[in-house]
């Protein structure tokens, strides 16, 4: 189906992260793993995730969508199914997928289904989309710890899709001006930071 959309023509982005001063685009070492997470405008989740110990670099995009290259604009149409996106790549030695989810947790409302405070429509659902099967694991458990928590608190239900990146589909980087933007604009727009709520950091069970 056409939706009339116009594809993101901005090239693949040169240089490097402004904060952490390493490759916006990779390759990184083998080392190194990969987590993405859609909680939100992507502008403040982003900045929360380049100021964790162990992360290498952040970037902001569209994933779990159905349109090729999509641009801001196209996203926010809801028609194209994407989320905004934050890439992580972080240095297991230093950090562990499981700090990264209960930054995740901690710094959002994941029971708001499609929408994040103010921010209402598809692009802003809450979305774990994992590419290591500890990943997985700390995923799910740490949903159904924090849901419990949740409940306890008279919330509702945790509404977070967790996905493998092969079912998300391809991670398209959004155009150079959503990336870093709260470094280049400081007093920006942000709705992220603590909720109130506690998540016990998740560890595989043989830890």
């Amino acid at each position: 189906m056409d939706f009339g959309f116009q594809n993101n023509s901005e090239p693949a982005l040169p240089g490097v992260h402004p904060v952490l001063k390493t490759s916006l685009t990779g390759p990184w070492p083998q080392l190194y793993e990969i987590l993405y997470v859609a909680m939100g405008c992507f502008w403040g989740v982003e900045r929360i995730y380049w100021s964790q110990p162990g992360v290498i670099n952040t970037a902001v995009g569209y994933l779990g969508g159905h349109w090729p290259n999509p641009s801001y604009e196209d996203v926010c149409t809801g028609q194209t199914g994407h989320a905004e996106t934050t890439r992580i790549v972080y240095d297991p030695t230093r950090t562990s997928a499981g700090d990264l989810l209960k930054v995740f947790w901690e710094n959002h409302d994941p029971t708001q289904g499609e929408r994040q405070g103010n921010d209402r429509g598809s692009q802003y659902r809450s979305m774990i989309v994992y590419t290591t099967a500890e990943q997985r694991q700390l995923a799910e458990q740490s949903r159904k710890t924090f849901g419990q928590t949740l409940a306890q608190a008279g919330r509702g239900p945790i509404t977070t899709e967790i996905l493998s990146l092969a079912a998300a589909g391809e991670f398209w980087l959004a155009e150079p001006y959503h990336q870093a933007y709260l470094f280049h604009h400081p007093r920006g727009y942000c709705n992220h930071g603590f909720k109130g709520f506690v998540c016990e950091a998740p560890r595989l069970t043989n830890e």
